[in-house]
This record gives C-alpha cells, structure tokens and sequence, in this order.
C-alpha cells in the first residue's frame, strides 16, 4: 500500500469512523483510540481488496470496538469485586440524564442484531449505501429497506426501554 493512498484513505474515512465509534461506545476519546487502532491495522494488514475500503474499516472498527466493550464490561467486574460496589460520579442533573440516555441508546443498539446494528451505524457515520452494502453482504437496493427496518426496530426497543408505546 503506497504512502499516498494511506493519507487519502486515512483523510477520507477517520471521520465516519470515529462517528460510528463514538456512537457504539459512547465516548469520543475512546472511539479516537479505536479509530486509531483500526487504521494501524489497515496499515499493518490491508485487505486483500479495496473496492470497499469504507465498508473493511467500517467493520474493522465494529469488531475492535466489540472486543472494547468486552473487555471494559470484566474489568467492571472485576472492580465491583474489588470494591464492593459500583460507583457513579454525578456532576449534575443534565450529565445524568445524557449518561442515561446514550446507556438507553446503547442498549438499544446492542439488542438488535448484528447486520442492523451495523447499518445503522454506517448510516449516521455517512457512509455510503454501497459501501454497507458491501460490508453486510447484500446488494445496494436492498439496504435501504434493511435501515428501514432497522430504524423500526430500534425505535420500538427504545420506547420500551422508555416505557413508552410504539
């Protein structure tokens, strides 16, 4: 891989994914990192193809934010072990309730299913409907249907989450 496509790959895709880190993770410190990491492994160990290099790093970023999430989820654990019980820090009424709303968020993304899961953060991230496409396995006129009915699954775990009706 020549040094001048790394920059324009680098340049063209950091902030869409970022953006689906910090969505997944909520925390854009930690989605830099990520973001970071996922274009270290595109440098160390490209993909065999780059037609759709947006959908490999798409994907890429998923996973390692998977692994992440995993881990931070033992270390917790761990802690609260450690410690007795968990702590929260609330600095005011505002922080709290946006921690409670990107947890909800959060949880609700994690329920669905992984392709659903992904689209949606492809599709806030600008991604294009060819580069999920490919990144889901399915052809280009079928991912608008699959946001569609991703979006209203989510908006359905969501509002219950909220205790609201559909």
């Amino acid at each position: 891989m020549s040094q001048v496509f790394y920059q324009e790959t680098y340049n063209r895709y950091y902030p869409a994914v970022c953006r689906q880190l910090t969505f997944m993770l909520g925390s854009r410190a930690v989605a830099e990192e990520i973001t970071q990491e996922t274009f270290l492994r595109l440098y160390c160990t490209p993909p065999r193809q780059y037609e759709n290099i947006g959908g490999w790093l798409s994907k890429v970023a998923a996973n390692l934010a998977y692994n992440y999430l995993r881990s931070e989820k033992s270390r917790l654990r761990r802690e609260e072990k450690i410690k007795g019980h968990g702590f929260t820090v609330v600095s005011s009424e505002e922080s709290a309730l946006q921690n409670e709303e990107s947890s909800m968020v959060r949880h609700a993304l994690q329920s669905l299913p992984e392709r659903d899961r992904l689209c949606l953060l492809m599709k806030h991230s600008g991604f294009s409907y060819e580069e999920i496409a490919e990144a889901i396995g399915v052809k280009k006129s079928s991912v608008g249907t699959i946001i569609a009915r991703a979006q209203a699954k989510f908006k359905r775990v969501y509002l219950a989450q909220k205790g609201c009706d559909a």
